[in-house]
């Protein structure tokens, strides 16, 4: 089967342009802690998917079905209402005995909305992302 075409994928967009172009200061320093977490934790370059998206390290994924795609490993986004961080690789009930010590969050398929880094305990937020890294 063939791979799947993706509508959010790579780009050449610059990440640091990205960043700086944050309107919000708070989103936007929330936003470079993040980064440098996230580079840390993986050792990998940030790319930008799509316009808003940042992610860090990407895989080949082969389904059941037989679909494939490459996808990221993890990433964030720095949405209007919320920080949409993608971690929670395999659901978020690999995750419960860390998002019960996170702090103000919510979850999504896949994803951890936070509204700031000041609401969750970050070095719990760094379990998390590494635990994610090896699912």
């Amino acid at each position: 089967m063939a791979t799947a075409e993706l509508k959010t994928k790579a780009t050449l967009l610059n990440v640091d342009d990205f960043l700086e172009s944050i309107t919000d200061e708070n989103k936007k320093n929330d936003s470079k802690k993040l980064d440098k977490i996230m580079q840390q934790l993986t050792g990998e370059k940030a790319v930008m998917w799509g316009t808003s998206i940042i992610v860090y390290g990407n895989e080949h994924l082969v389904y059941e079905s037989g679909r494939e795609l490459d996808w990221m490993k993890i990433g964030f986004s720095p949405r209007k209402q919320n920080l949409t961080l993608y971690v929670l690789r395999g659901g978020e009930e690999n995750y419960k005995d860390l998002l019960d010590q996170m702090g103000l969050h919510s979850c999504g398929k896949g994803c951890l909305y936070i509204k700031r880094l000041s609401d969750v305990n970050v070095e719990v937020l760094k379990e998390l992302i590494k635990r994610s890294l090896t699912l």
